[in-house]
Parts: structure tokens; C-alpha cells; sequence
């Protein structure tokens, strides 16, 4: 099996516009990205898919693979089938382009459930939901999950909600996942469902199809970049570590 590993970068971004190209530590996030992806050596090839030349420039000046797609993509899953396509892998796994500390380790985990269960088609993960986060913000998408790992729903909601008022241990879904080209070939010929719509969230493309997504839960220290300031965070997280 060959397993290849995508890193969707969009330059256009409502909150941080050219997000991938800021600067963290003197070099593009992207590139702290790659770097992170590369330490994973399950990996046959790892390729940065983007619609922005800059982007794909910046690649090519810092000796990172890239491939230029379609600017008319939805979501990073229709870019990620794109790339797809055009390669020979038969498992692909995306890693968010905004998350320039990434554990190895937890890139591995979908790997390693891959391998020991060959027939899945698609492996999504899920970790624990910080204190410090609203279980009602919009940007995070919550998730539940069946005790056979079976994704079961998931929502920019409060899910699971609770009608007596327990203590909720929440999971938020991460935008890191594994899926064969079989599947992301459905997924790139499949229009948008109604859940699919209302809640914004590419999985139910499947889900609302009939198809099955085992989820599995992941530790994580990572932390992602969605606004400007967030890079002062994720300097200090690197500063405190030792990789700047």
C-alpha cells in the first residue's frame, strides 16, 4: 500500500489572508508544516496542494513537493481528491496547512489504523476539548462517536447535549484524516447533502450517503493558526521546546 500525505494551503482566508506564508521563526508556517509531515516515514510522498502561486513558489524556493489545483474547491477534501487524481498512492492523509506543530506521532496513528484494519476506507480522528474552549463556538466542530469507533455525528453545536445538566466530556473532531482514492474519488463527484450545508463540515458527504467513518482518539498538544495573534502563541510553544 502506498500511502501518501496532503497538505491542503489555501491563500485566500476570511481571518488570515496568505496564512500558510506567515512568517513563524523566520521561516512560512507551511513550511514548519512539511517539516513536521516529513519525520513521519510511513509516508511514500508528501505533497503541499494549493491554488495561490505564491504558495506554490515558496514551496519550490524551500525544496518542498507541491502541485497547483483548481481555485474552485470547496473544501480541502475536494482539493485533496484533485491530487488524488493525479496519483498512484492508494491511502491519503491530510494534514491541516495550519498546524505547524503537528506530532509525528499522532500523523502515525491514522497510519498504524490503516494498517491493521485494511477494509476501512476512511479514519478520522478526535481529542479531548481544552477547559479554555466554548463547546458552543462555531469554529470548533464537535463530534460523538459509537463504542465500535463508528462516527456518529458531528456539529458546530454543544454535542453531546445533556438534558440533565452532566458534566460533558466533549471531543473535538481534528482536521486530520485518512481516506482511499475510492472514497475521495465518491467525494469529488458527490454534490453537497442538506446536513452537509447546514453544518459546513465535509464529512457528512459521507456520512449522509451511507458510508461508514471510524473515528479514533487522539492526545494532542497541538495548536492550530487561525488568527494573526495565534503566531506569538505557537513561537513561544516552539521557544519552550527547543526548535527555535
Amino acid at each position: 500500500m502506498k500511502i501518501a500525505g496532503i497538505i491542503p494551503a489555501r491563500y485566500e482566508s476570511s481571518r488570515f489572508p496568505g496564512k500558510p506564508l506567515a512568517l513563524i521563526a523566520g521561516k512560512p508556517m507551511i513550511w514548519w508544516v512539511y517539516k513536521q509531515v516529513e519525520k513521519v516515514n510511513e509516508f511514500d510522498e508528501i505533497t503541499v496542494a494549493t491554488d495561490s502561486s505564491l504558495i506554490f513558489d515558496k514551496c519550490n524556493e524551500f525544496g518542498l513537493k507541491a502541485v497547483m489545483t483548481a481555485s474552485t474547491h470547496q473544501t480541502g477534501t475536494d482539493r485533496l481528491g484533485e491530487v488524488a487524481s493525479m496519483s498512484d498512492a492508494d491511502y491519503f492523509v491530510n494534514i491541516q496547512g495550519d498546524e505547524p506543530l503537528i506530532e509525528p506521532d499522532i500523523i502515525r496513528s491514522v497510519i498504524d489504523y490503516k494498517i491493521k484494519n485494511p477494509e476501512v476506507e476512511i479514519i478520522n480522528t478526535m481529542t479531548p476539548l481544552d477547559e479554555s474552549e466554548d463547546p458552543a463556538a462555531t469554529n470548533i466542530v464537535l463530534c460523538a462517536a459509537a463504542e465500535n469507533g463508528d462516527l456518529l455525528y458531528l456539529s458546530r453545536a454543544a454535542i453531546p447535549c445533556s438534558k440533565k445538566g452532566e458534566k460533558i466530556a466533549y471531543k473535538r473532531h481534528m482536521g486530520l484524516y485518512g481516506m482511499t482514492k475510492e472514497a475521495l474519488a465518491f467525494y469529488s463527484k458527490t454534490e453537497r447533502g442538506y446536513i452537509e450545508k447546514i453544518e459546513d463540515i465535509e464529512m457528512f458527504r459521507f456520512l449522509e450517503n451511507g458510508w461508514r467513518i471510524k473515528i479514533i482518539e487522539v492526545v494532542s498538544d497541538s495548536v492550530g493558526v487561525d488568527l494573526p495573534e495565534d503566531i506569538q502563541k505557537v513561537e513561544a510553544i516552539m521557544k519552550k521546546r527547543g526548535i527555535m
